[in-house]
């Protein structure tokens, strides 16, 4: 949004668009190895109780196993892909 209201350099500062590239590629990384998990103890992809990850009490903060862990690795992903995207048209305008 910085990049989007100022300029791409102030953006550029807050979010260097290797950093971003480097944040997309690890949210996708981070997402496969959580599904890769399950396979890899005899569970299904993406598996949650099967594949071993601890689930909580219902009402708890971490009471969804794998779940938490599937959503911050795909709110990197999409956040990452966002950003590169404002890059990529505020570049595309020069």
């Amino acid at each position: 949004m910085v990049a989007l209201s100022f300029n791409l350099e102030a953006g550029s500062r807050q979010i260097p668009h290797h950093t971003a590239s480097y944040l997309e590629s690890g949210g996708a990384l981070g997402y496969a190895v959580t599904g890769l998990v399950g396979v890899f103890v005899g569970a299904n992809y993406l598996a949650n109780r099967l594949a071993g990850f601890p689930m909580g009490q219902t009402g708890e903060l971490f009471s969804a196993g794998a779940i938490l862990i599937i959503t911050v690795f795909v709110g990197v992903k999409v956040a990452s892909t966002i950003v590169t995207l404002f890059y990529y048209i505020i570049e595309g305008e020069k």
